[in-house]
């Protein structure tokens, strides 16, 4: 069992959630095209999207998936809503769920007021083999190794990092970027630019019995399993923004666009398949809603209804961004528009979480223990 989110009734969500929509479409929407073609890091903008009042903690499971539903919406902008998910929510609510005292008063302080920002490998997050380890050093621990596609790693203050023992036992740390023998190498990934990305290497680096997160040797029953559900549904919950965006550009461009002399929308496939776009996007929202609710409530089956949301939405992604390219035409080989951005990010998407080898099995598993 997952531990229950932790945030409380917000009655004032909605409009919130309704703020972050407009201020995303207002702020990221029109710089978004050039800040994806020339790979470019926007710190203000992230800040301006995550600090007042929106992503420093409160909200509920369900609250915060709609919030980052209405930023990928309104910012039509992939790599950043995967920046604020990571900072948000994969890297932040472990630290709120398993924290100490110290490690919470430490840290969420800073984290609310935007001044640090925490990292993740997205490796970390399917439970895969781990390529960091950990040695103990008297009371402290060396962790050595390098892991790979860290989102907001060269601007990271923290990373989670997730670090195996000699006996197999995992432990999880929370370890700063300054920490001696840390070292962050910018890295270049072909999809969500507007992310920055780093490759994190550990070059025996002492970390403090005080940067272990939950307990030593238990990551892989406390800290992995709620990292993987979080990343199955709130990264998921950014993309349904962007599903969505992509149906209601899909719908205008098909009442301009032409094809033989008719417009698209005289086409009875091309209606069929807006119908289609709209279906999609209605069930993964409904799937997405319901495993949130369930991480609310701490409830047994969150972990394996979150990696059957997770699945869906991988084949969503896939079908919608295809869909929408085909309905867009010509249009969408324009490197500028959603159409082109979102194909080609949704590839990563699809391929990221573990993907269907480690979602599958997941599933898999509770069937068969009903």
């Amino acid at each position: 069992m997952l531990p229950k989110f932790p945030g409380d009734s917000n009655d004032g969500a909605g409009a919130v959630i309704e703020q972050v929509r407009q201020l995303a479409g207002h702020l990221a929407r029109p710089t978004v095209a050039t800040r994806d073609r020339h790979r470019e890091w926007d710190e203000t903008l992230f800040k301006a999207l995550t600090v007042p009042g929106t992503f420093g903690g409160g909200l509920t499971a369900v609250q915060t998936a709609a919030l980052l539903t209405a930023l990928g919406e309104g910012s039509q902008d992939p790599g950043l809503a995967l920046a604020v998910a990571t900072h948000a929510v994969l890297v932040t609510v472990p630290l709120r769920t398993f924290g100490t005292e110290a490690q919470r008063s430490r840290y969420l302080p800073s984290i609310a007021a935007g001044d640090w920002i925490g990292g993740l490998s997205l490796l970390q997050t399917s439970g895969g083999p781990a390529v960091v380890t950990a040695r103990a050093a008297g009371a402290d621990w060396v962790l050595s190794g390098a892991l790979e596609l860290v989102a907001l790693g060269p601007k990271a203050h923290h990373f989670l990092v997730v670090a195996e023992h000699s006996t197999g036992s995992r432990t999880a740390f929370l370890v700063d970027a300054d920490t001696p023998g840390l070292f962050i190498e910018e890295s270049t990934p072909a999809a969500l630019r507007t992310c920055p990305w780093g490759r994190v290497v550990f070059d025996d680096c002492q970390v403090p019995a005080d940067a272990v997160l939950a307990a030593v040797g238990a990551a892989a029953t406390s800290v992995e399993p709620l990292l993987a559900a979080l990343d199955w549904v709130f990264v998921s919950a950014a993309w349904l923004g962007i599903l969505r965006a992509l149906a209601t550009d899909s719908l205008a461009a098909s009442r301009t666009r032409a094809l033989c002399g008719a417009h698209v929308l005289d086409s009875q496939s091309a209606r069929f398949t807006l119908a289609d776009l709209a279906i999609q996007n209605e069930l993964v929202s409904g799937l997405l809603e319901k495993v949130a609710g369930q991480l609310d409530e701490s409830a047994p089956t969150a972990y394996q209804d979150a990696a059957s949301a997770r699945l869906f939405t991988a084949f969503a992604v896939r079908a919608v961004t295809e869909a929408a390219a085909e309905l867009a035409g010509p249009a969408a080989a324009d490197e500028g528009q959603l159409v082109d951005r979102a194909y080609r990010d949704a590839r990563f998407f699809v391929s990221s979480g573990g993907g269907s080898e480690v979602l599958r099995p997941v599933i898999a598993a509770s069937i068969l223990e009903d």
